[in-house]
């Protein structure tokens, strides 16, 4: 059952309420809806959280918060898969998405070394922040709706499978 594998990986409410940064929210972390672990919650959870993967901002964690509050999915999981973009992950995926914006704007791709210090940072994103930017967002978009279909449809699959091997029938 899907409950079960999503279970077995998710923080538990109480750590996720008393999280330092999550704080801010309040009351509305009391909310029932923010915890279920149901289809729509859990698609809901995997598309907010793949979204703010890709948001190039410090705050990601809060961000996927307050989306998951908007939209009453699964908080626990949107905070914990922005957490894919991690030290060792962000300049790839970084990269990648600013290749994809040069190749969606149509500007070729400049030629950079990267050195970590904000000097640097500066100056880089001050002459390719549009491709970046663009790459950034049509990476979050597209990842996210990939993400809740794919997660939506496996688990209509499996339920099906589950009744259907309850009751002794082949699946669809």
């Amino acid at each position: 059952m899907p409950r079960k594998f999503f279970k077995r990986f998710m923080p538990s409410q109480t750590v996720v309420k008393e999280h330092k940064y999550l704080r801010i929210f309040g009351d509305v972390l009391h909310e029932p809806n923010l915890w279920h672990i149901n289809r729509r919650s859990m698609a809901g959870a995997v598309a907010v959280g793949l979204f703010f993967v890709w948001v190039p901002v410090p705050i990601q964690m809060l961000l996927a918060a307050a989306a998951a509050i908007m939209f009453r999915t699964n908080m626990a999981l949107s905070v914990v898969l922005v957490w894919i973009s991690n030290p060792f992950t962000i300049p790839p995926m970084f990269y990648f998405a600013y290749l994809v914006g040069t190749w969606v704007i149509g500007e070729p791709p400049q030629d950079f070394e990267f050195h970590l210090t904000f000097e640097w940072l500066g100056n880089e994103l001050a002459s390719s922040w549009k491709p970046f930017l663009t790459g950034c967002f049509i990476l979050a978009s597209v990842s996210s709706i990939i993400g809740y279909f794919t997660v939506s449809r496996l688990w209509i699959y499996a339920v099906r499978k589950q009744r259907s091997k309850r009751k002794g029938i082949p699946p669809l």
